[in-house]
């Protein structure tokens, strides 16, 4: 089949989404208002998570220089986020203590251990305030991995009081799913899913236009990486919404957008998926990983029943 023919298809699919996002709500599978954010002031470190998720401030989801952190590093991140997360959370000096065997989902060796709490210790991001400030933190303080005394199985790490301040009045959040989380094989899948999250449950919103920079920031792609779009598509949007596309309880697209020949700015659809196609995704995320992107892909129908390969 011809690559360009399949291009065309695949924007006319993303303008098509995008049209029929903004016409209609969703078909009957929109959120329903007890799902979506609450009008009030309430804080997101008062937020309960229900079973089988976590719950991200908006403020460390879109966050500016933290383009060099691999899968690995930012799953660490949420791991450890997420196990520290309440409104302890924003008491300054707070030390947590997690088991480093809850770490064995992110990490399969000690080394590789070190290796992402070092990266996150030495990453310095820049946060938005919701009135348009910024601020300059690390995401990960003080910790006692490398102390040869620690109680053996278990790991106590800190929260840099600068950037628990910043969450202490965060009302802006995502409600991640811990399944789907795990199951992305790309960096560029997890940015984007956690970015379409937090905006997903907004009434009457379903689309948003981002620079080609700041969409570049948002995925996570390094500076003086995939510098062409037709690089930046194959090789980060392309994956990421395949991923995202089958694996969420939503359904995302990106278009993009051209000042005169070269693409400027992308215009990034959203919309819940019905119940089918909810279903859908969680079949595929209790299949096993091997094999996904070709089922996702369609390029072959699944796996034979054990019948046929006997």
């Amino acid at each position: 089949m011809c690559a360009t023919w399949i291009e065309t298809q695949n924007l006319a699919s993303g303008m098509a989404l995008l049209l029929a996002l903004r016409e209609s709500p969703a078909n009957g599978s929109a959120l329903s208002e007890s799902s979506r954010p609450k009008t009030n002031n309430t804080r997101t470190l008062d937020v309960a998570p229900n079973m089988g998720e976590m719950v991200k401030p908006a403020e460390l989801i879109e966050v500016k220089g933290a383009s060099r952190l691999t899968l690995a590093d930012r799953r660490l991140f949420n791991v450890l986020l997420r196990h520290a997360f309440g409104p302890d959370l924003a008491s300054e000096g707070r030390r947590f203590e997690i088991a480093v065997a809850d770490l064995r989902e992110t990490h399969e060796s000690n080394d590789r251990l070190v290796q992402s709490i070092e990266a996150l210790m030495t990453t310095v991001v820049t946060i938005q305030r919701p009135d348009g400030a910024t601020d300059r933190v690390q995401l990960l303080g003080w910790n006692n991995l490398s102390d040869p005394k620690r109680k053996r199985g278990n790991l106590k790490y800190s929260i840099p009081p600068e950037l628990a301040l910043l969450l202490k009045d965060s009302t802006v959040f995502a409600k991640l799913e811990l399944e789907v989380l795990r199951a992305f094989t790309s960096k560029y899948a997890l940015a984007l899913y956690e970015a379409v999250a937090r905006r997903v449950r907004l009434k009457h919103v379903f689309t948003e236009r981002f620079a080609l920079d700041d969409f570049r920031e948002l995925l996570g792609v390094e500076p003086g990486k995939l510098t062409t779009y037709g690089n930046l598509n194959q090789y980060a949007v392309k994956p990421a919404l395949l991923e995202v596309n089958a694996l969420s309880d939503f359904t995302v697209t990106v278009v993009p957008e051209k000042t005169g020949r070269r693409v400027t700015s992308v215009l990034i659809g959203w919309g819940a998926k019905d119940i089918e196609g909810r279903k859908a995704a969680y079949a595929e995320l209790q299949r096993p990983r091997v094999g996904r992107k070709a089922r996702i892909t369609g390029t072959v129908e699944g796996m034979l029943p054990p019948e046929v390969i006997e």
